[in-house]
């Protein structure tokens, strides 16, 4: 038996967080955005203290980068001292992007804010609001940006608490999609005698196993269209038997969608405008009041979609759409289309050339098995692109190439070349 308790687990807050591409959007979207994840972090204190948890553990990269901007780290301190006066603990571990090593401020920060070291793994313990032990919380931070070491064979548990949590900021099983940190193995953590495993690093929230609990709660706020839905944190509740239950909290300040528009192969211009305006509005209803930005993918087939390809013509739906949703200035939940976005593939799909003989049937076929092939995009995207890797900034763009966007990249240049060889030919 032990003493009910609960905490949060949040990582990833990435505060103050630079948001490229913004010189266009109006105002209120530009701010707004730029403020996400500092108001984020605001949120997720006011949830520490509506609830009334116990502890908060935040698992690496709380800032976006290692030399923390100032008004992030004044705004960490405001948070800090928030929850000190609440008498909640705080316990940090930072990560890649936040390693211990980097340039930051002299500020003070709260007795009860603990930021675990790089040496060796340290160990606290955790106490309720009641001044009764808890658990002991364990935990290693980054010394600099790229840790390569299996850190999880680090931890051992120490004896004299009812419960013991683990906090890491790494990858596991080398989830694809991610820089491969502090790489360790589910199977370690399972064995290793911990009760619960609160991870950072991985933006997605995932629950990998239950007792031992090894989770990953996802970032705060998305911060491009890559990162879509609800973000937040998890509580967690300890019950004097030691089952956990989780419960999701959404801390977003702005979502970030991306939502499918599918075309019949005879819908014209008035079925695309009825079709874009659904689902925008079908996005400001799911964001429960909150703003978002969402890009629109149109799939399917017929000439409608082939002409919006060949004759850039989703730019300018796109600027119609935006005028027709309303000025972001004149409601708090407003939607930005973001830009809307032929889903690779769809235009090949809905053309009979690729099972043809001929100069096209052949493009459409090696643009198919390239987009399919991870090595095979990035060979061929390579050698396309070779004069361009001369320029240094278009040089890091290709490098900064997933295998999605390499093959969607590889997709819409096939479209794009089947589309106007089938127009010369006409």
């Amino acid at each position: 038996m032990q003493v009910p308790f609960r905490f949060m687990h949040a990582a990833d807050l990435h505060l103050d967080s630079p948001f490229r591409g913004l010189s266009k959007v109006p105002y209120a979207v530009r701010e707004r955005l730029k403020n996400s994840t500092l108001n984020a972090l605001d949120k997720l204190v006011d949830a520490v203290l509506a609830e009334e948890m116990d502890f908060l553990v935040l698992a690496g990269d709380l800032y976006d980068a290692a030399d923390r901007s100032l008004r992030a780290q004044l705004r960490m301190q405001k948070a800090m001292g928030k929850l000190a006066e609440a008498r909640v603990q705080v316990f940090v571990v930072h990560g890649n992007h936040d390693p211990s090593g980097g340039r930051s401020a002299r500020l003070e920060w709260p007795e009860a804010v603990h930021v675990f070291g790089t040496e060796e793994v340290g160990c606290r313990p955790a106490y309720t609001r009641g001044g009764e032990l808890a658990a002991h919380v364990y935990g290693i931070s980054y010394a600099e940006a790229a840790v390569r070491d299996n850190l999880a064979l680090r931890y051992r548990k120490r004896e004299g608490a009812p419960f013991h949590l683990a906090m890491l900021h790494g990858n596991i099983d080398g989830l694809e999609g991610h820089d491969n940190y502090a790489p360790c193995r589910l199977a370690e953590l399972a064995a290793a005698g911990f009760d619960y495993w609160a991870f950072g690093h991985i933006h997605d929230r995932r629950v990998l196993h239950e007792y031992p609990h090894v989770v990953y709660p996802g970032n705060v706020q998305g911060r491009s269209i890559r990162e879509t839905g609800p973000k937040g944190a998890y509580r967690v509740d300890v019950s004097e038997q030691g089952r956990i239950s989780l419960a999701f909290r959404e801390l977003s300040e702005v979502r970030w969608l991306v939502r499918e528009v599918r075309l019949g192969a005879e819908d014209g211009e008035q079925a695309l405008q009825d079709k874009l305006l659904e689902a925008a509005e079908e996005a400001r209803r799911e964001s429960e009041g909150r703003p978002s930005v969402l890009r629109l993918r149109l799939t399917g087939g017929g000439a409608l979609l082939e002409r919006l390809l060949r004759d850039r013509e989703a730019e300018s739906w796109t600027a119609e759409l935006r005028d027709w949703l309303g000025s972001p200035d004149e409601r708090d939940d407003w939607v930005w289309i973001e830009r809307i976005a032929l889903e690779a593939g769809s235009v090949r799909a809905a053309a009979p050339d690729a099972a043809e003989d001929g100069f096209l049937g052949e493009l459409l076929r090696l643009s198919a098995e390239a987009a399919s092939d991870p090595a095979a995009s990035r060979a061929l995207l390579d050698e396309a692109a070779e004069p361009m890797r001369r320029h240094p900034k278009l040089r890091q763009w290709l490098d900064g190439r997933d295998a999605a966007q390499r093959a969607e990249l590889i997709a819409r240049a096939g479209e794009l070349a089947a589309a106007l060889l089938r127009e010369g030919g006409e």
